[in-house]
């Protein structure tokens, strides 16, 4: 680590940022102590903390191997978790690259990270060191850990990995390293409240039906992006589990619910009126699509359409919201230019603009789908 922090090192990676990597892989390092593989390691590192943690652009930081950099969280989901969690001691067991540790931890006052890989937490404390965060580093497995500690903990928090042996990736709690079915019961052992990340994929009632200590459940998405589910454990007795829908940086509010709410939700069927709602994709993944409805006081136009319509705005909508008409097919001219959304529809949008020879782009929209009646296409005002 010491040797890639050589100012001229630096200089030389600063310098190649905009390079294409492939090609700076053939070439022979000028550095006799660093390859160019390390090189090309820590460009691709900056390249995506420009985009997913700016807050480490910063002389000094190192960059961990590509697996490390994908999993890590960005800084905004991170963030957000932040703002949810606070006390006095705070655990991150599995920390890997840290960003989740680095904000979770800002409300406590206690902070311990563990991960067995000897090079990614070195990494971490230097990282740490060079942004003024102060930790307890543990390099061990999370087994060992967990058979040795004596502590007790406000706050555990786990990332496990979602790849297997062979770098595939895996959703299944039981695949994930750690097995958190194999510890679920250790883990409150030693905390009131565990919180664990996982894959976006996830089965929301695959993992109640193996969780019974479930009483929260988030589901985050940045810019429509769903990024992570994040459920929370404990030992205390809830009623519901609490459901939150929460769309990052969309100026959308946070649909929150209690699970099994949809179960008792009816829609009500219409054809198109003057709005036209798509929910955004925390919401899908969610999966209330009646109770969106019900809640909102809005028509589904088909049961397998996601797609919702009524005359008055409700502004407060938890997704996209258009004012549309309905149009007969032959109204679409060829060469015209129009975002195309196709829901509970045939064809895909690619589809439908090579048969209609449709330009992509511009700012009026058009929706293939189907209502009640038959297929539809409307278009906005």
């Amino acid at each position: 680590m010491v040797k890639i922090l050589n100012k001229e090192v630096q200089n030389y990676i600063n310098a190649n940022l905009n390079i294409d990597l492939h090609t700076l892989l053939l070439k022979k390092s000028p550095f006799p102590e660093v390859s160019m593989q390390e090189i090309v390691q820590q460009i691709k590192g900056k390249q995506v903390a420009e985009r997913k943690f700016p807050f480490l652009l910063k002389e000094g930081i190192v960059f961990p191997p590509q697996l490390s950099l994908e999993q890590a969280s960005s800084e905004k989901t991170a963030l957000y978790k932040s703002e949810i969690l606070k006390g006095k001691k705070f655990i991150d067991m599995t920390s890997g690259f840290g960003i989740d540790a680095y904000y979770l931890s800002q409300n406590f006052v206690d902070i311990t990270l563990v991960e067995q890989n000897t090079e990614l937490l070195e990494t971490v404390e230097n990282n740490w060191n060079i942004l003024g965060k102060k930790a307890r580093f543990i390099n061990k497995k999370l087994e060992d850990f967990l058979r040795e500690n004596q502590e007790h903990f406000d706050t555990v928090y786990l990332d496990p990995a979602r790849r297997d042996q062979n770098k595939n990736k895996v959703f299944l709690l039981e695949d994930l390293s750690p097995n958190i079915l194999e510890i679920q019961a250790q883990l409150l052992s030693i905390s009131n409240q565990v919180v664990i990340k996982l894959s976006p994929l996830i089965d929301l009632k695959y993992l109640i039906s193996v969780l019974p200590q479930i009483f929260r459940i988030d589901i985050v998405a940045l810019k429509n992006d769903v990024k992570e589910i994040v459920i929370f454990l404990s030992n205390e007795t809830y009623h519901a589990i609490t459901c939150n829908a929460v769309n990052l940086e969309s100026g959308e509010s946070t649909f929150s619910f209690t699970f099994g709410e949809e179960e008792n939700a009816q829609s009500e069927y219409s054809e198109p009126e003057k709005f036209i709602y798509i929910p955004n994709n925390a919401i899908l993944k969610a999966g209330i699509f009646n109770l969106i409805s019900e809640k909102f006081e809005l028509k589904k136009l088909h049961p397998n359409t996601h797609i919702y319509t009524s005359d008055q705005k409700k502004e407060s909508f938890p997704g996209r919201i258009f004012e549309m008409d309905i149009i007969d097919s032959k109204s679409v001219k060829k060469k015209e230019q129009f975002n195309i959304i196709a829901k509970n529809y045939p064809l895909k949008p690619e589809e439908i603009k090579k048969k209609y020879g449709l330009k992509d782009g511009g700012s009026h929209y058009l929706i293939f789908t189907q209502s009640k009646k038959g297929k539809i296409i409307l278009k906005s005002v």
